[in-house]
């Protein structure tokens, strides 16, 4: 097939592990819709085949434009880092690519299934085939994710680049999925885990120190538990850490949870599930397009120092200093 024709037809990188590897038998519901609407489509598998982000890139070479993350946040994650990869290697190759020339669709068949929650993609599979023939094309934010070499700031040294679709952390969130990573690799599965990692991880917090600057202007410094930045409203399984979050807006939603006593931590916990955890007053809440994140050592306030985990959609990609921008251009998504 050409490469206009593929630019028509939407590419399915299914992630042939999610849902304890019964993502296969569930695609193969969706597939069912697709071909009884016309939907033209190819499908890709993980596994021998590669992962997402590869298969996701290649795709992008040989044409394809709209592309369906069959798998849960964290294969919309890699679909979306595919994206991005090959769109900054025809850049670097003097090639103009638009992310705006991009589609994303999801057929729902992970865990925690986060992103879909705010973008509106239904859970239901056939329902969310359905958007293909009947559904609507909105478009979302995308946040590029820097982490910095520690000894070379105040210079912006990068070490590794990531990308977000969804809600990424610095400390304890990103802690958090950490052992919901371990856990699910163990085959466990459920909204319980993500609970329990939080429970525990707040009972055996040890304090850590972060300047974090918004658009220029510092906006905390010291002590701190757990800061979320979102352009989406959920994460962990159904925690709303950035409850305000607006995908399509520009900004990027920040809430820090500075160290408090463990008496008003238990009474807030819940609010993480209700939606109103932005109604805490303890907390530093900011929007903003750039967020920096810079640790430092209470001792030795002026040494270069590695920091907490940073996790991006739910998979840890290293440690603070981190920055975390929203990209020029929008992604088109696929939703009701």
């Amino acid at each position: 097939m050409e490469v206009s024709g593929k630019m028509e037809k939407w590419c399915a990188v299914v992630n042939i592990f999610a849902a304890s590897r019964k993502a296969v038998n569930m695609w193969r519901k969706a597939e069912s819709h697709l071909k009884k609407d016309g939907v033209p489509y190819e499908a890709l598998m993980t596994g021998d085949g590669g992962n997402a982000m590869n298969l996701t890139c290649t795709a992008c070479g040989e044409g394809y434009r709209k592309f369906i993350a069959v798998g849960g946040d964290g294969t919309v994650h890699d679909v979306l880092e595919g994206i991005m990869f090959f769109i900054e290697g025809r850049k670097i190759a003097g090639e103009e690519v638009s992310l705006a020339d991009f589609t994303l669709a999801v057929i729902p068949v992970g865990s925690g299934n986060d992103w879909i929650k705010t973008s509106g993609v239904p859970r239901d599979i056939a329902k969310a085939a359905s958007l293909f023939s009947n559904g609507r094309i909105a478009q979302q934010d995308v946040v590029k994710v820097s982490l910095l070499d520690p000894s070379a700031l105040p210079e912006e040294r990068v070490l590794r680049i990531s990308y977000m679709a969804n809600v990424g952390g610095v400390g304890l969130d990103a802690k958090v999925c950490e052992m919901v990573n371990r856990d699910k690799c163990r085959g466990k599965r459920g909204k319980i885990l993500y609970v329990k990692a939080l429970l525990y991880h707040i009972i055996h917090r040890v304090p850590s120190f972060a300047r974090v600057v918004c658009d220029g202007k510092k906006v905390f410094e010291g002590s701190y538990l757990s800061m979320a930045l979102g352009i989406g409203k959920y994460s962990g399984g159904g925690m709303r850490q950035t409850p305000e979050a607006v995908m399509d807006d520009g900004l990027l939603d920040l809430t820090i949870i500075p160290e408090l006593p463990m008496s008003i931590i238990a009474r807030k916990v819940p609010k993480l599930f209700t939606g109103k955890f932005h109604t805490v007053r303890q907390l530093v809440l900011s929007r903003s397009r750039s967020i920096v994140v810079v640790p430092y050592d209470e001792a030795l306030p002026c040494a270069a120092v590695p920091g907490d985990p940073v996790e991006v959609d739910g998979e840890v990609v290293g440690h603070a200093p981190v920055k975390f921008e929203i990209v020029p251009s929008q992604l088109n998504i696929l939703t009701l």
